[in-house]
């Protein structure tokens, strides 16, 4: 029997609210596709839904259908796994006309509960911490770069909790570097915002790049006078002992190269940062890579996949532009 509901949880058309569950009793039973998706939100997190239909849309071709099961998975309590399945979150309804924005979806308990039941719970993954639409804007990067690479027989993209389980490491690592003016000693942990590789299929056999990923929506400085003060230099010096001390081979067992993917929500950001880094170093630092994302600054809304992550150029300082698909 269909269960009631007040008319406060409806909208103006009659339809139910998008900002909170509201479960018409109906049954829901797991699907293949469904896991997949809940696989992809735990190991990149929230992501809007054009993403996770990219996901399994070989199999599954309808966008329609694929939205109305997210509907079901976020709305319906009546699971095996004792309630729903996704939330969406709050803070994408802080946007300018959010009602006409893609929705933006994560995990509920009850998903997690299901990832774990099918063995796809994955104790060394990494998600970003800190405010929630910096962790968005990891998760649009990685998602962005993994759901490219599905589509290409020459790349298969090897997740940062692979990586991690394999070295039995967690994503942050003590580095020590000097401060530039008074030459102090300082060690502070790296933390980057995520870690992956790609696996590149070739006549020759297979080849490895790994890479991490600074997403930068201009809310560190680029310098500071206080050393112990996160800021963009001082990220660029605990890289440098980092990559080229060969602590990354230490920290996460790798013998192949490791690349810094630096995702600014501005291209006039991006540039300031390659000025600082050329400052710095002259030279630049080769494996600092930079791209401009617009679209995740103080003025957003959810952004459709990014195919250039992948496939586009990345600027260096001091070298002409690469490409991470190749």
């Amino acid at each position: 029997m269909p269960v009631f509901i007040p008319m406060t949880a409806l909208d103006t058309l009659g339809r139910r609210a998008r900002l909170f569950p509201q479960s018409t009793g109906k049954r829901i039973t797991l699907t293949e596709r469904d896991v997949l998706w809940f696989a992809l939100l735990h190991e990149h997190g929230p992501l809007p839904s054009s993403y996770l239909h990219e996901r399994t849309k070989d199999r599954w071709v309808s966008e329609k259908r694929a939205k109305e099961r997210l509907t079901d998975l976020f709305n319906e309590a009546n699971t095996p796994h004792e309630g729903p399945y996704l939330t969406r979150p709050l803070q994408q309804f802080r946007t300018i006309d959010s009602r006409y924005n893609e929705l933006i979806y994560d995990l509920m308990p009850a998903a997690e509960t299901a990832l774990r039941a099918a063995d796809r719970w994955r104790s060394h993954n990494a998600r970003p911490s800190g405010p929630w639409l910096h962790g968005h804007m990891v998760a649009c990067i990685t998602a962005s770069i993994e759901l490219v690479a599905m589509a290409r027989a020459d790349l298969t993209y090897v997740p940062g909790w692979r990586i991690l389980e394999r070295a039995g490491a967690e994503l942050r690592y003590p580095v020590t570097i000097a401060d530039p003016t008074s030459g102090r000693q300082l060690t502070k942990y790296l933390i980057p915002d995520a870690l992956f590789g790609l696996e590149y299929h070739t006549a020759a056999g297979s080849r490895f790049r790994f890479f991490v990923v600074e997403a930068d929506r201009a809310t560190e400085p680029l310098t500071s006078s206080n050393w112990n003060r996160k800021c963009v230099v001082r990220s660029f010096l605990q890289y440098e002992a980092y990559v080229c001390g060969a602590r990354y081979n230490e920290h996460l067992k790798l013998t192949a190269p490791l690349l810094v993917l630096n995702v600014c929500s501005t291209a006039a950001r991006a540039e300031r940062m390659r000025a600082a880094l050329q400052k710095l170093r002259p030279g630049g630092m080769p494996y600092q890579l930079f791209q401009s994302w617009e679209g995740f600054g103080d003025v957003w809304r959810p952004q459709a996949m990014n195919r250039a992550l992948l496939e586009g150029v990345w600027e260096r300082v001091g070298g002409v532009g690469f490409g991470i698909d190749g």
